[in-house]
């Protein structure tokens, strides 16, 4: 038979697992700002489904640019090299890998579609850039990213023909992002 201390010893705990849960995930919520690591990073098509990633275009007020399917950015950094991604550790959580095998769709020219291998990960590349999404667009159209110095160099969205597009729109973010690195 279990004593009425025991039981009371055991809910105590309970109850103070559950505040200590609760307080950590108040604490987190509560300090969100641009300085918090993203929510979720989108991942390729690839990554996520099994089946092919298509880079598309998309024109807005930057001018037309390169977009995964469903019509989300795709940036270059600036640091790079065409065989060699300079963005690791911290840097990924907010400029994830756009990777897996890509197909060539609307406005891209398929001779430009390559691929380079980051931390493990097969990263697609436009015209000698590897390609990056940016964790702080949340939907498709979103160019947050557009022109951050971020984690040592600039980001830029791309043209279909493979150079940076760097003006900048007042949809685009500019400036610094906030987020860790620089």
């Amino acid at each position: 038979m279990v004593s009425i201390r025991t039981r009371f010893r055991g809910r105590l705990a309970a109850g103070v697992l559950a505040a200590g849960l609760l307080a950590s995930a108040c604490s987190s919520s509560a300090g969100s700002s641009s300085n918090s690591a993203p929510a979720a990073a989108p991942t390729s098509a690839t990554q996520a489904g099994g089946s092919a990633a298509v880079v598309m275009t998309r024109s807005g007020a930057d001018g037309t640019y390169l977009t995964d399917g469903s019509g989300k950015a795709l940036y270059m950094f600036a640091s790079d090299s065409s065989t060699k991604s300079s963005c690791s550790g911290q840097c990924l959580s907010y400029w994830p890998v756009f990777g897996g095998k890509v197909t060539a769709g609307k406005g891209v020219q398929a001779a430009k579609l390559a691929s380079i291998t980051t931390g493990g990960t097969r990263q697609a590349t436009y015209a000698g850039h590897p390609l990056y999404y940016y964790a702080g667009d949340k939907k498709a159209g979103d160019v947050t990213g557009q022109g951050l110095d971020d984690f040592g160099a600039k980001w830029w969205l791309l043209t279909p023909s493979g150079k940076a597009i760097t003006k900048m729109s007042s949809n685009s973010a500019g400036g610094t992002s906030g987020y860790g690195g620089r």
